[in-house]
Order: structure tokens, then C-alpha cells, then sequence
């Protein structure tokens, strides 16, 4: 029986043993060894620099009153959608009708002194034809000749007088007529009424300071524009990518899974400096159908600046890796310390990079050029990789655990 019983432990010991090698070696096959790999593969990479920014309507019409006196009343509300020359409110009228009819028997005053100097002037050319007649007699006195024709040059200069009066009162009538008229606040264009600013009762004085009482945004069912703050190391590549027309998406908190395109109509060249970090205001034309986008929304853009399709991408952890220099095969050493023929790391371009591949149990570096990045993968514009090729992106470093329970007992 002890016999039996020391065969059956050391075949025990022999089979825990195997299935822990075979574990080991499973794990292996399955790609459980030091490194993390991803394969080279073709996608599309595009370059986006992003920004925040403020919508806004096309243009914000503020419509004001001329005239001063009291609101009699307010013909349209918030959000109302209003016409060109349509009624918005209205001052009460009287102070200025009474002017019009002030105006209007000023001019009819004037019009009818006229009427009575012409008169006078028929009347004063007559008389100077009869005392020519006279005076070719001898039959009136020089004195008398005289004053006949003073009298029609008189009469005359009143007229032109009597003339300019009347200009002058039509043209008051007229002021006062547009005073009145002014009363009558009409929206300029067409558009929607984003802001109210009087009530009925309220007393508007423009005396000194045009009051705004309403702002109307027009075409702001059709399209609204988005001003960003771009950095200006980033400004250039936005240049370009207004150049090219590439478009622009966006987002809006209150709409968080709909992406918004746009287009960038305008890069304005006056800078704002805040804290030493200089912006430039860029103007993002886009469609606002359905009137989701409101004035004053908070925007997240990213500018497409370029993009390039059925690339081969590598991963940017594997541009990043750098590893330990007993895991790489000893001609490749170098480059590790820098001293790879003056092809130091901080000497390249920052477009070259080395990549390693697991060649024979070591890792082997490859010189690739890279083009356009994004968040998570880098353009391979040239290098020995090929489609679906592994390369390394990190290392596993598995620690070793310490036997649990009572040491064997000696043989």
C-alpha cells in the first residue's frame, strides 16, 4: 500500500507539472508573451484642429425709435417671425399730428400771402406801364415815374420772398409729417424677433441716445455663423484648409448626438490677446433649417484640415515606444543611446520615426516616414511594413507570485 501510495503522488506531481507547462505554452501560442502588438493596417487619416465658439445670427438688426414719447403699443412678441415694413409698435401720436397741423397752416399761411403780394404786383405793373405812357407826354412827374417802378421791384423780391416762405413751411410739413411717421416702429427686414426690450406704457426718450426696442435676426432659419477662437500656431493650417474649402463639424450641448457641418467663410485678422495667448476670431457659415442652432450656443468645432484615405496607418503607441535595451538585437542598440550614425532621435525630422517588430525572440527597429496623425493612429508614408504586419505598441511585465501553502515536505 505505500508502495502504491508513492507511485500515486509522484504521478501527481507529473501531471500538475504538464498542465502548467502546456498552460504556459498555450498562453504563449495565444499571443500572451512580453509585448503588446497591432497589426499595420489601411484606413483613413484626417487632421482636425479644434476649437470652441459662440452661434450667433448672420446679422442682429437692432430696431430703434427716432422720435420720443410714450409706447401706445407693441403689435409683436418674443420669436415672433416678422416681414419687412411690418407694424412692430407704435408711439403714441398725437404730440406729432398736431405738429403736422401746425405745419400745414404754416403752409397754407404762406401759400396765401403769396397769393395776395401777386396781386399787388399786377397791380404795381400796371401802374409803372401808365406812368411810362405818362412820361412820354410830359404829363406825370419824374418822382411820381419813380416810385411806380420802386414799388413793382418791391413787390418783386416779395414774391421770391413769399416763395422761399412757402419751400421752407412744405418742408417742415414734411419733417413733421416723417416725425409722424416715425411713431409707427416698422421691422426693417425680414426676420424673427429675438429680443423685446419695451412694454406698452413705457416712455422712450431719444433726445440724446437712440433707444434700441427690438432685435430682429434675419435669415436665421436659413443660416447662422459660429465665431471660434483659433490658436495662432493653428491659424495657418486653418489658411489652408479655408483655401481648399474643407468642411467644418460641430456640436451643441443641447443637441449632443448631432453633428453640424459648416464652412468657413471669413478668418478676421485682428488678434485678441488674453493671458499672452493669441486667437484669432474665425467666422463658420452653416445651415440652420430646423432652427436647432440658437443664438448664444456654446459650439465644439474641429476643422478638417486635411485628410487622406486607403492609407496605411500605424498606431501612435507604437511611435511612442521605446524599449529596454536588452529586449533589442545588438546591431540596433545604438539607436537606443543615440549614437546610430548621427541619427539620434532629436536629430530626425518629426516626421521620422523608428518602429520595432519582434524578429526572432528580439526586436528590430524600422525607420518609417510619417504624414497626417489623429488622436489614435499616425499616415506611414514610407518604411519597410507592410499591410497587416505586428508591430510593437508596449510591453508586459508579469510579476511572479509567491507559493501559497506549507513548503513540500522533504523527499
Amino acid at each position: 500500500m505505500k508502495r502504491l501510495a508513492f507511485w500515486l503522488a509522484v504521478f501527481g506531481i507529473v501531471g500538475v507539472a504538464g498542465a502548467a507547462g502546456y498552460s504556459r505554452l498555450h498562453a504563449s501560442r495565444a499571443g500572451g508573451g512580453p509585448f503588446r502588438t497591432q497589426p499595420i493596417r489601411r484606413g483613413d487619416i484626417t487632421l482636425t484642429v479644434n476649437s470652441t465658439g459662440t452661434v450667433q445670427p448672420v446679422q442682429s438688426v437692432q430696431v430703434g425709435a427716432f422720435v420720443s414719447g410714450p409706447i401706445l403699443k407693441v403689435f409683436v412678441d418674443f420669436n415672433a417671425k416678422v416681414k419687412k415694413d411690418q407694424l412692430l409698435a407704435q408711439i403714441d401720436p398725437r404730440t406729432y399730428k398736431s405738429a403736422v397741423a401746425r405745419e400745414e397752416a404754416s403752409l397754407a399761411h404762406g401759400q396765401a400771402d403769396l397769393a395776395r403780394v401777386k396781386a399787388l404786383l399786377d397791380q404795381a405793373v400796371r401802374n409803372e406801364r401808365r406812368a411810362l405812357r405818362l412820361k412820354a407826354s410830359n404829363s406825370i412827374a419824374e418822382t411820381d415815374l419813380d416810385q411806380s417802378i420802386t414799388d413793382r421791384k418791391s413787390l418783386d423780391a416779395q414774391i421770391k420772398l413769399g416763395e422761399a416762405s412757402i419751400q421752407q413751411c412744405a418742408a417742415d410739413l414734411e419733417t413733421a409729417r416723417t416725425n409722424l411717421d416715425f411713431t409707427y416702429i416698422k421691422s426693417p427686414v425680414d426676420g424673427i424677433v429675438i429680443d423685446r426690450k419695451v412694454d406698452p406704457g413705457q416712455t422712450v426718450a431719444a433726445q440724446f441716445q437712440t433707444p434700441v426696442l427690438f432685435i430682429v435676426a434675419p435669415d436665421l432659419e436659413k443660416k447662422v455663423y459660429v465665431y471660434a477662437s483659433v490658436d495662432e500656431a493653428d491659424i495657418g493650417l486653418t489658411r489652408d484648409a479655408q483655401r481648399r474649402d474643407e468642411p467644418v463639424t460641430f456640436t451643441v450641448d443641447a443637441y449632443p448626438d448631432d453633428s453640424f457641418e459648416g464652412r468657413i467663410a471669413q478668418i478676421r485678422l485682428n488678434p485678441s490677446t488674453v493671458s499672452n495667448v493669441v486667437t484669432y476670431t474665425v467666422v463658420v457659415e452653416s445651415a440652420n433649417a430646423q432652427l436647432k442652432l440658437l443664438p448664444g450656443m456654446t459650439a465644439n468645432l474641429a476643422f478638417r484640415i486635411q485628410r487622406h484615405t486607403g492609407v496605411l496607418v500605424v498606431p501612435n503607441a507604437a511611435l511612442r515606444f521605446r524599449p529596454k535595451a536588452e529586449q533589442v538585437r545588438a546591431s540596433d542598440r545604438a539607436i537606443l543611446d543615440g549614437s546610430d550614425d548621427g541619427a539620434a532621435t532629436t536629430d530626425r525630422g518629426r516626421n521620422r520615426h523608428y518602429v520595432w517588430i519582434l524578429d526572432g525572440g528580439q526586436l528590430s527597429a524600422v525607420d518609417v516616414v510619417t504624414g497626417l496623425s489623429d488622436k489614435t493612429s499616425t499616415e506611414l508614408v514610407s518604411g519597410n511594413l507592410t499591410e497587416g504586419q505586428q508591430v510593437i505598441t508596449g510591453s508586459t511585465t508579469p510579476t511572479a507570485k509567491a507559493p501559497s501553502g506549507p513548503p513540500p515536505p522533504p523527499m
